[in-house]
């Protein structure tokens, strides 16, 4: 029987596809992999798009060989015991999507389907900056602002699979709309496109303002990346937009921890490329709203793009023992 773990993470704005042997990890450099595809996703991708993408990147990989078993990273809603996508807020289409079924069926593996912050949870848990940690809540900032909890060594989903939802932990009633109908939600004010929005309302609104942004940025629309390259050159829009996402994420970490005190905090996604102010930002705020008797260790990622797929390989192994054990 072959020993192949097939990992796949739908984002949303890249779709990545991965295989292991079972029971691999990354290696020291950080790879591991067998074989690794990434696509960037165009404009106006859709769940179709999507479903159809990733299973010739699957098909590619595994050139006609059979996984014993697949682990999938999911960014949004999942009903975990059922394998099923509850929606995406970023990509239309995938609403009540059989996801596990479909790949079970395409591939004739089993598979298991998480959402993508249990899944890096998961990855961060088992290989990188929360190695040893009973307790963790694995924060991911891209897209979108995802959390996932590990409580006892394990995922805590929620009695309703929801567990984690940070994104929308309200940090600001007054705040911008946010995509899940509430406002001032972590996601609507420290998301890579709502900080880079932010931004891009002060340039319009101020020709005067943002000279080192608008020269990175050039034509194109502002992004995250801009902020991140244009606030390490001293360009203070983007350093006032980077500061009030880094803010947010803070404050809502400063809460958890009086909630649930866990052991650590991983933070990952784009955002660990955003520079040292706003690291410093962030730990300030969550310092300032933690209980003084709340011990808050706020430290990066270490598996980068990498955590949801090293957390679909876990998902993957679990699908594994539990047959096994069946």
């Amino acid at each position: 029987m072959s020993d192949l773990v097939l990992a796949l993470d739908y984002g949303g704005t890249k779709l990545s596809a991965a295989i292991a042997s079972e029971g691999a990890g990354p290696t020291v450099s950080g790879d591991g992999w067998l074989a690794l595809e990434r696509v960037q996703k165009p404009a106006g991708a859709d769940g179709a798009f999507d479903r159809a993408t990733m299973l010739q990147l699957a098909n590619k990989l595994l050139a006609g060989r059979t996984p014993k078993a697949v682990g999938v990273s999911f960014g949004g809603p999942v009903d975990f015991p059922n394998g099923e996508v509850r929606l995406s807020h970023h990509v239309p289409g995938w609403e009540g999507q059989p996801l596990a079924a479909q790949l079970q069926e395409a591939l004739g593996a089993p598979t298991t389907v998480d959402n993508d912050a249990n899944a890096g949870a998961l990855g961060e848990h088992a290989y990188g900056a929360g190695r040893g940690q009973e307790s963790l809540l694995y924060i991911t900032v891209s897209t979108g602002v995802g959390g996932g909890w590990i409580l006892g060594g394990r995922v805590w989903r929620g009695a309703d699979g929801m567990a984690g939802e940070f994104g929308h932990v309200k940090v600001d009633p007054f705040g911008p709309e946010c995509v899940c109908g509430g406002r001032g939600c972590v996601e609507a004010l420290a998301s890579g496109p709502a900080m880079a929005r932010a931004a891009a309302v002060r340039l319009a609104a101020d020709p005067s303002a943002g000279t080192v942004l608008r020269q990175v940025a050039g034509q194109d629309e502002v992004t995250a990346v801009h902020l991140g390259a244009a606030a390490v050159a001293g360009d203070t829009v983007a350093a006032e937009a980077l500061a009030t996402g880094a803010r947010a994420i803070g404050i809502a970490i400063g809460s958890a921890a009086n909630l649930v005190n866990p052991g650590r905090f991983v933070v990952g996604g784009g955002v660990v490329k955003a520079g040292e102010a706003f690291w410093a930002t962030l730990i300030d705020a969550a310092s300032e709203h933690a209980m003084p008797e709340v011990n808050v260790e706020v430290v990066r990622a270490r598996l980068g793009d990498d955590a949801p797929l090293w957390g679909a390989v876990k998902l993957a192994e679990g699908t594994v023992v539990r047959r096994s054990v069946a």
